[in-house]
């Protein structure tokens, strides 16, 4: 009796372990590149580091070593990392940072977000140079919902027969390209299509034979169940029987192939940038989605999930243990980007205490004609900051464990 719930207890307990190093393995490299990038401005531009520290205090006794002037130190906290400069608010001593020139104090301050940015892309062009397998199902729209941009979509071309096409999206198309792009399989047409929400987009269709221009609108807020165009995709089927409701049964992949897809380095680092650039248009599209209080889901828009809008370290803690298991282990080379691009993005806001915040002082000092406002103003102001900081931590990380427990 006593056995079951032993298991079900050890089980709980090794996925939340392999989670907490997946994320920490991940985490961890992140935050050093992002100081690195500060600690080699800093020495570039002659300013003093007084401490190069991973992870937040309090300090792990017996590791922590000095080289030369700076203070490397390893801290119990494993959430962030830090280095900190001499004179941070403080122009008194003239190796402080704060005694640095408007311009490269603001290299220092970005110099941890460059470097994001720039592993962020470097990850992503490791990824398209791994082979990996491209589903080559095809899609076809199996449903168009009357009164939707699909169904008044305009059609232009001709059949084989010379006539004039039916106007708007029908059943049986297959969507061959979104945007000048190849589709290959439903996911393609999904990704493709939100990365163009609020204009109206150009697809291709094969109908019957005949390849048909389409110009067909996205929207931001369709209707619950509709999708951005209110079509319904499949990859073609072919079916052996149906049940007695009428319903195809026995149905296998009428084109079950796939493609083994890889590029050469000098092809996979533009294609990196390309594919951050486009994380950063869905994500803005996907805020813009939510802000409207409805989802984009459905066929061409979303799988339709509700997601957390913020999540924290156990969040995505969870996250990347699920797509793992799903995706398998090449999966953290676009989670390791995504959390980079996220980094950057994060420390970039004009929030007291990250970098961004600290860069926004510099910019009203330049705005008020080279007049600081006082070391003891700004300190107080990045202290509230952190303070805040860490109290949203808190609550993001308690509603995170909760909607995992529930």
């Amino acid at each position: 009796m006593e056995s079951t719930p032993l298991l079900f207890i050890s089980w709980d307990v090794g996925s939340i372990f392999r989670a907490a190093l997946l994320l920490l393995g991940i985490l961890i490299p992140l935050v050093v590149i992002h100081e690195l990038g500060h600690f080699v401005a800093a020495r570039i531009f002659n300013i003093k580091v007084l401490e190069f520290g991973i992870g937040f205090p309090p300090r792990v006794r017996g590791a922590s070593f000095q080289k030369g002037e700076t203070e490397y130190t390893l801290n119990w906290l494993p959430l962030g990392g830090f280095v900190r400069l001499l004179g941070e608010e403080d122009p008194s001593d003239p190796r402080s940072l704060a005694a640095a020139s408007a311009g490269k104090r603001l290299i220092v301050l970005y110099a941890g977000v460059a470097m994001n940015v720039v592993l962020a892309i470097l990850l992503l062009a490791v990824g398209f140079m791994i082979p990996r397998d491209r589903a080559m199902t095809m899609v076809e729209i199996v449903d168009v919902v009357p009164d939707s941009p699909a169904a008044e979509a305009s059609v232009s071309g001709e059949m084989l027969d010379g006539s004039e096409p039916e106007q708007g999206l029908q059943p049986g198309d297959r969507v061959v390209e979104v945007e000048g792009r190849d589709i290959a399989n439903p996911n393609e047409l999904v990704y493709n299509a939100r990365l163009s929400l609020g204009s109206t987009q150009e697809w291709i269709v094969n109908r019957q034979g005949a390849l048909l221009d389409v110009e067909v609108y996205a929207r931001f807020h369709p209707p619950p169940g509709e999708g951005s165009t209110g079509i319904q995709i499949a990859p073609p089927m072919t079916c052996a029987d149906v049940d007695a409701q009428g319903n195809p049964i026995n149905c296998e992949l009428l084109y079950p192939y796939t493609e083994s897809q890889w590029y050469w380095p000098w092809e996979a680092v533009p294609r990196g940038a390309q594919s951050l650039w486009e994380t950063v248009v869905l994500t803005k599209n996907e805020i813009q989605v939510r802000v409207g209080g409805s989802s984009a889901g459905g066929a061409a828009g979303g799988n339709g999930e509700d997601a957390p809008v913020l999540t924290g370290p156990v969040g995505i803690a969870d996250l990347t243990n699920q797509l793992v298991d799903q995706a398998g282990w090449r999966s953290l080379i676009e989670i390791a980007a995504l959390l980079s691009l996220s980094l950057a993005v994060f420390n970039a806001l004009p929030i007291p205490a990250l970098d961004g915040g600290r860069a926004l002082f510099v910019f009203i000092e330049i705005f008020r004609g080279g007049k600081r406002i006082s070391p003891e103003r700004e300190g107080l102001v990045h202290l509230i900051g952190m303070a805040l900081l860490f109290s949203a931590i808190i609550v993001i990380t308690y509603l995170d464990i909760a909607r995992i427990v529930t």
